[in-house]
């Protein structure tokens, strides 16, 4: 034995030294790193122990054939023998070095990679610094073998177990001495057949194999030799357990007696027959010796090997000498005495008994250590009261059974309303209370012993958890191991045989599943327990005892346990639970927990779990009971190094149930089950991996067919994951050029199958499997050969499927690397899985809006364009507000042309306007484009909207071109028709002038001089001639009613005769004057059962109100009548009409708008004679008399004007607009307030306005206001916003503050027009046109009246004017402000709102109400983004009473809910069905434009539950019917339940808040 080495050493040399305290770890191994997927050979010896696990995790046959790129040297030249210049480290060395350095679970995977690569597994470890030997019997014990010895071969029965479990014989293989046989290859040869030959044993021509061995001399291997049944493959017709020490035995006497004690037979090598071999004189032992030894050695003497023999009682029968024969014969001689060793009925030892015999000789046993025996005892205290896996199950885990099973059942039912009858309230009513006894049969039961144990045992700290959950599992295998193997063969038969007795299929898989017994099923339990708990009060005990399980099981998770995600036999999701344990785990990772999910599917048994566990080194069950069944998530953590790279922290992958499962395959439910299965991991995977066996073309296409489905659902709401096939058991290396004939066809059958599958969900838009997800047919096909070289049990991996599926995975994580889409966290993984499921359970997969991060992701995109449309708006209405200024200014300034007509500068405007449109419509549109290529993941979601969003953009554009453009065409109508009272103005003002003028030049050309009495004289005079000449100037009188009428005719042009008789002035009035109430004859469509039930009168009569408000507002201004306010009245009644949806005839539509029209006539009437008395020029010449007179007498005596008409003119013409710029601004302002301030969030979007509103109305608890909002929706929105705006900005000081901003902009733009006027003008400038300048400057900015009476009869100094004004600006700005700043009481502040021309809650109604649609049946509005979309939706339908609707016989209220009817087989009838029956499951055939998603959850529905049970008699009295027969589970609701469904329809955070309710 070489001295000099320790194992401290060679763990340096391997970088392992740290490890051998603190151990690798198994997930430490599994992580995702950058030497992954590295095809670089180990560049130093530091690499060395993680190039051989990265491979032997992979089952990579080569694993074991590692070395460096570049020698260099392992140790220091001390350590070195002087003729040895090798500086390879020894395989054997780098095994034993890790398994020192790994912790007993990795172990015990390193065992079972191993062993499916028929490597020897060691079994002696030793330490060279201590001499200490360990028996590695916890890391041999999870291996489980299957094989078929001789004599079971008749009946085809397998034999499976734990190998550790098993009696197998131990034959052991030792050195003594020199020996000149190559001991492992003999071996090696021994146990290979000669098609099939395997290197179980590391020796000196392998790799490295010649290198010095430095730490594992001492080391004893292990390998089992596992018949199959067959007489022409099998070398050994019984088991036999084959054990090699490594080294010469005469140093390892420990070892020796181990071997002895506990082999059936030890086969002793060695030339040395002189030496000492007294190693062999145990007194223990059990074994038969056999010495083999070389007759061509140079030291072979045949007496001494007698005299050997005979001293150390070897039988002659037991020499093997190798003469001269090849080595084959060799080999079959030592077979052959193997053979009869195990033959004849031997010391069979099962390996965990040996642990007996390695305490005796002084080896330590690894499963001695305190925590795993603490574990072990844990388990055997649960699992040894179990006699009867069933009865066991029945007993101690009884909430996961038949109870869990029904309840899914119910959940599905509730979904999908197969049976409901026509009361489908009634029915959900009784699901629920179907489900509540169940849960409360599950209370009863409680918390079991065995679960109370298993509860304790897992909440261990870390290695003790691990060592009990591991024991469990084997004892739990073990124990329902012999019961399946009887089942699954009777199973087997029946599937083969009878395929055709489907109850004897189903009655032996409910058998199946109830002996199959492991450690999910005490998960599931745990489940069930929480969730049962969560379904109690929250003010239940139990609820807090069950609040710290999930964090276990997230715990687990972390530390790559696969976790249950779907129950196979319940084929449920535990939602509760399932939430909760994945945000506890989002919480554990401190919130990094951003997750990649791959999934695969594929047929059952075409090795998913195996292809996972290769890739990744994990732990999938590959069937010691069944195939998986259902679906298990497991966690890779990503290292630190590629987490910014990959974008990830985890790669979850989800292991799923095979579809075509002939477990399920004899069921009517089969392919139902298959559907949703892949529709639920393909939604939820980034990468799916679509694995097909290559031999089966039947199931393939079937397979293809669901998969196919499940992409298109996966598409239409905006996830495109990327998907790979693989196709297995691929024989021809060059599959992929040999395949490409089939790939092609392959491509053709998924884009046929992809044109049927669009064309069964409606959408036959996709003609290519390519427009529904990322494949490329040449990068995304890999072809895998068979897993096994040769025939099982004794079979290796096969290299080539190691290394197919090692490129497969690089494959995977390359792509991750350009991969661009943002990953999910644990949250957001959660609430994807919650709506996909739910989707799924309601069988409606294009699920849109009812799933949660879509809605997210709809609402985000919302906001965003609701941001854009605000500003292309604000920006617009700027724009307007200039052009219409320009408009009302013209001809009052210098740059006026007189002689162009105001039309063409209208024209010039629709141009500007086009081109301004354009601009804006184009920034819109780059948003848009900008938001879709942005990298987050939520974009994906909602891509499907693009189109909808784009053609808003354009409708919004035109909506907004077609009001511009009328809103300019009726600034230009109003100046035009104001044409004769400008002309009266400018008349009289010429006048007063020239008369001023010619009386200041008479006086002064008299002598004298003359005073004050005798110019008031003079003044007087001309006074009089002046209202003389003026009498005659008389503005014309308008008779509205008769302009009004006029206008009628013009708008009823295209009706009948008798509409036209009907217009006259008389008939006119009278309609005006009289109530206006509806006829039945007037109704056109005959409504029996449904809608207004006959009284139609409260919708016009909000109609007429809504008219009247808007008829006051414009009524209240200082103007002249306009034709355009009528036609605004008529389009806003037409709106209304076409809003409501109310079916009218000639005479009715006649009578309403001469009702609402002649009012309107009258209102107007009296603003037009107002208007005419305060325009009226010898009024306002009274009026302005002392003024002139003073004017008049200050030019006489060459007074100084300037300060004077710089006063009268910032009174006069400055002051009053500034008013009107800050009033028309203030508007919007308000508007960008209410939407930025603290409570901006409930104007962001429709859908949080709506959550806002509706809370708003449960907290007050007023009918009235429910009454008003469920009967004129627009109208009570209006009065909502206006309260919250008045609210706000008294609150906030906000119409100060407003008033003040705008105050200051406008006084900076006057005074730079001042300055750039004086600029402009020369010393001494006229007046008038000094003025000119400066509204020229402010033409598109102030409106100025026109100025009647403004006379200046001198020329002025321009510096001392503009200085004079801008004295007169500094004080008008003093003066606002002082004004401004009075306080103002909401009911003034509600008036000066309603009077602004641009009202701020008009602007928010516009934005907030979007199209306006409300669901036919129940009358919610439309959430949908933007105006035109082609869909309407809606988060929350109330119920079907509260939009009018009742039963025909019974005229009581329904109570069915939009969302519930829709999926059951209920009939509807309206006015669109032509009173005809017409069943609601199809109702898009009447409504094809609006989207009800099916929803029966009984949360999501309380807020309208509750109002219509408590406002039940008040409806039914309000709508003249009877009150609706109340479910009972209604009638425990209370407003914190109503809030609750109100959070979950609209997808708000959930808060445990009560509702208040408001204080009256």
């Amino acid at each position: 034995m070489k001295t000099g080495v320790h194992l401290s050493d060679v763990l340096s040399a391997l970088n392992l030294g740290d490890n051998f305290r603190r151990k690798l770890t198994l997930s430490s191994v599994l992580d995702i790193n950058s030497d992954t997927v590295s095809d670089k050979s180990a560049q130093s010896l530091e690499q060395l122990p993680w190039t051989f696990l990265r491979k032997l995790m992979m089952s990579d046959l080569n694993a074991r054939n590692v070395k460096c790129a570049q020698d260099q040297p392992v140790y220091n030249c001390s350590f070195t023998d002087a003729n040895d210049d090798s500086d390879a480290i020894n395989p054997l060395d780098l095994i034993t070095a890790l398994f020192h350095c790994s912790d007993p679970f990795l172990q015990q995977e390193m065992v079972s990679k191993m062993s499916i690569c028929q490597f020897a597994v060691p079994l002696l470890l030793p330490n060279c610094d201590t001499q200490q030997s360990t028996l590695m019997l916890w890391a041999i014990r999870d291996l489980v073998k299957k094989f078929r010895p001789h004599s079971l071969a008749g009946d085809r029965t397998f034999l499976e177990g734990r190998i550790v479990e098993i009696d197998i014989p131990m034959v052991s293989f030792v050195r003594l001495g020199e020996s000149s046989l190559p001991k492992s290859q003999t071996l090696n040869k021994s146990l290979s057949n000669p098609h099939q030959h395997n290197n179980t044993f590391v020796h000196r021509d392998m790799e490295c194999g010649d290198a010095p061995r430095r730490i594992s001399d001492g080391l004893v291997e292990v390998s089992w030799y596992l018949p199959s049944g067959s007489t022409n493959n099998d070398i050994f017709t019984q088991p036999v357990a084959i054990a090699n020490l490594r080294g010469d035995g005469r140093l390892f006497k420990t070892q020796i007696s181990f071997l002895c004690q506990t082999s059936a037979a030890v086969f002793i090598f060695s030339d040395d027959l002189e030496g000492d071999l007294s190693t062999l004189n145990n007194r223990e032992s059990r074994a038969e010796l056999f010495l083999v030894t070389n007759s061509q050695s140079r030291t072979f003497n045949m007496e001494t090997l007698r005299a050997t023999c005979m001293k150390h009682k070897v039988k002659e029968t037991n020499v093997i000498i190798k003469k001269k024969q090849n080595d084959a014969e060799f080999v079959k001689a030592l077979r052959s005495h193997v053979s009869d060793v195990i033959g004849q009925n031997p010391n069979n030892m099962k390996v965990e008994d040996m642990a007996a015999a390695a305490r005796c000789v002084g080896i330590v046993v690894d499963e001695d250590c305190t925590e795993c025996a603490n574990g072990r005892a844990k388990a055997e205290g649960i699992t040894g009261n179990i006699h009867d896996v069933v009865e066991f199950k029945k007993d101690q885990l009884p909430l996961h059974g038949e109870i869990w099973k029904q309840i899914s059942q119910i959940e599905k039912e509730r979904c999908r309303m197969r049976n409901a009858g026509k009361d489908i309230d009634e029915y959900l009513s009784s699901l629920k209370t179907e489900e509540t006894k169940l849960r409360e049969k599950q209370q009863e039961k409680a918390f079991s012993k065995a679960m109370g144990k298993f509860i304790v045992g897992i909440s261990e700290s870390g290695t003790q958890r691990l060592y009990f959950l591991k024991w469990l599992k084997i004892q739990l295998d073990t124990l329902s191991r012999h019961n399946l193997s009887t089942l699954r063969e009777q199973y087997k038969d029946c599937c083969r045989n009878t395929p055709q007795n489907k109850k004897l299929i189903a009655d032996l898989d409910e058998q199946i599943s109830n002996c199959s017994l492991g450690p999910e099923h005490f998960f599931r339990e745990l489940g069930q327990i929480y969730e049962c708990a969560c379904s109690l009060p929250e003010s239940n005990p139990a609820q807090q005892q069950v609040q710290h399980l999930p964090a276990l099981c997230a715990q687990m998770l972390l530390d790559g346990f696969p976790v249950e995600l779907v129950d196979g036999d319940a084929s449920n999701i535990p939602m509760k639970w399932i939430k909760e344990v994945l945000t506890q785990l989002h919480q554990l990772v401190d919130t990094k927990s951003k997750i990649l999910v791959l999934t695969v599917l594929g047929v059952q048994g075409t090795g998913k779990s195996t292809l996972l566990n290769t890739m990744f080194g994990v732990q999938f069950a590959v069937s010691s009971g069944r195939c998986t069944r259902g679906a298990f998530m497991l966690l890779i953590k990503v290292s630190d190094e590629l987490r910014s790279e990959l974008k990830c922290d985890f790669i979850m992958v989800i292991d799923t149930e095979g579809l075509k499962s002939p477990e399920l395959a004899s069921l009517d439910t089969s392919y139902e089950h298959d559907n949703e299965l892949a529709t639920l991991v393909i939604g939820l995977s980034d990468i799916t991996i679509i694995n097909i066996a290559m031999e089966n073309n039947t199931d393939m296409k079937d397979i293809l067919q669901i998969v196919v489905h499940a992409f298109l659902r996966m598409k239409e709401v905006g996830k495109k994951p990327r998907c790979l096939f693989v196709h297995q058991n691929v024989s021809d290396m060059s599959a992929h050029e040999s395949t490409m004939r089939d790939r092609k066809k392959l491509m053709e059958q998924l884009d046929e199958m992809t044109k049927v599958a669009a064309k069964m969900e409606k959408k036959e838009a996709y003609t290519k499997f390519t427009d529904v997800m990322e494949y490329d047919p040449d990068k995304d096909s890999h072809y895998i050969p068979g897993l096994w070289h040769g025939t099982p049990p004794m079979a290796p991996v096969n290299a080539g499927y190691s290394e197919a599926v090692y490129e497969l995975k690089k494959t995977l994580i390359d792509s991750l690397h350009t991969s661009d889409l943002d990953r999910v966290n644990a949250e957001g993984f959660l609430k994807w899985t919650d709506g996909l499921w739910e989707a799924v359970k309601y069988e409606k997969f294009i699920f849109s809006f009812r799933n949660s991060l879509v809605a997210d992701a709809y609402t985000k995109l919302c906001s965003e364009y609701n941001t854009w449309e605000w500003s292309f708006q604000k920006e617009m209405n700027s724009w307007l507000l200039e052009r219409v200024t320009t408009i009302s200014n013209f001809g009052m300034t210098v740059a006026d042309d007189q002689k162009t007509h105001l039309r063409d500068h209208l024209n010039k405007m629709n141009t500007e306007a086009s081109g301004k449109l354009d601009e804006e419509e184009k920034k819109i549109l780059q948003n848009l484009e900008g938001y879709f290529k942005s990298k987050d993941r939520s974009v994906a979601l909602v891509v499907k909207y693009r189109g909808d969003f784009k053609t808003s953009v354009s409708f919004l554009r035109q909506e907004t071109e077609s009001s511009l453009k009328s809103s300019l065409l009726k600034a230009v109508e109003i100046k035009e028709g104001l044409e004769q009272v400008n002309m009266i103005k400018n008349t009289t003002t010429k006048k007063i002038e020239t008369k001023v003028q010619d009386l200041v030049q008479s006086c002064r050309k008299r002598k004298g001089d003359l005073s004050n009495d005798d110019l008031n004289e003079e003044f007087e005079k001309m006074w009089k001639n002046l209202v003389a000449e003026l009498s005659s100037v008389k503005f014309q009188k308008l008779n509205v009613v008769k302009e009004v009428l006029y206008e009628l005719k013009s708008h009823f042009l295209t009706k009948s005769g008798d509409v036209h008789k009907k217009m006259t002035e008389a008939d006119f009035k009278i309609a005006g004057q009289k109530k206006f109430t509806v006829q039945k004859s007037w109704i056109t469509s005959i409504i029996k059962a449904l809608t207004w039930k006959n009284n139609p009168q409260p919708l016009f009569d909000d109609m007429i109100k809504d008219c009247e408000s808007f008829v006051s507002d414009t009524a209240k201004s200082n103007k002249t009548y306009h034709k355009t306010y009528i036609k605004e009245v008529l389009n806003m009644i037409d709106e209304k009409l076409k809003e409501k949806k109310i079916p009218l005839n000639e005479e009715c539509e006649c009578e309403l708008k001469f009702h609402i029209c002649y009012k309107a006539a009258v209102e107007f009437q009296k603003m037009h004679d107002r208007f005419v008395r305060d325009s009226d020029p010898k009024i306002r010449l009274a009026q302005s008399k002392e003024k002139f007179l003073e004017e008049f007498k200050d030019v006489f005596n060459h007074k100084d004007q300037c300060l004077k008409k710089a006063a009268q003119f910032t009174q006069d013409c400055l002051t009053p607009a500034v008013k009107d710029y800050i009033t028309k601004r203030l508007g919007s302002d308000i508007a960008d307030a209410m939407m930025t301030g603290d409570e901006g969030v409930d104007y962001s979007t429709r859908t949080h306005f709506q959550f806002a509103l509706l809370k708003q109305l449960l907290q007050e608890e007023s009918f009235e206001k429910l009454k008003e909002y469920t009967r004129n929706y627009k109208t009570f929105v209006n009065e909502w916003i206006l309260d919250r705006t008045i609210e706000k900005i008294f609150l906030g000081d906000d119409w100060q503050k407003l008033k003040m901003k705008h105050l200051c902009q406008v006084v900076l733009k006057v005074t730079d027009a001042i300055t750039r006027a004086k600029e402009e003008t020369e010393e001494n400038t006229d007046m008038k046109l000094f003025i000119q300048k400066i509204r020229t400057h402010l033409k598109d900015q102030l409106a100025f009246q026109e100025d009647t009476f403004f006379i200046a009869l001198k020329k002025v100094n321009t510096e001392q004017f503009a200085g004079n004004l801008m004295d007169s600006l500094s004080e008008m700005q003093q003066s606002l402000s002082d004004e401004f700043k009075c306080p103002t009481s909401q009911e003034d502040l509600r008036v000066a709102i309603r009077q602004l021309p641009s009202k701020p809650h008009e602007l928010l109604v516009t934005r907030l109400c979007g199209c306006g649609e409300q669901c036919p049946f129940c009358g919610t509005p439309c959430e949908a983004g933007g105006q035109d979309h082609k869909t309407h939706f809606s988060s929350m339908h109330r119920s079907q009473g509260l939009g009018r609707y009742r039963f025909e016989d019974s005229q009581k209220l329904v109570t069915d809910i939009c969302t519930t009817a829709v999926i059951s087989e209920v009939p509807f009838k309206d006015s669109e069905t032509k009173g005809e029956w017409h069943p609601f499951k199809r109702y898009r055939e009447i409504y094809p434009d609006w989207e009800i998603a099916g929803d029966t959850s009984l949360e999501t529905s309380d807020y309208w539950k509750y109002a219509q049970m408590k406002y039940n008699e008040e409806f039914a009295k309000y709508y003249d019917a009877e009150p609706a027969d109340i479910p009972a589970d209604w009638k425990v609701l209370t407003p914190t339940n109503a809030l609750k469904g109100l959070r979950k329809s609209f997808n708000m955070d959930d808060k445990s808040e009560k509702v208040t309710p408001a204080q009256s």
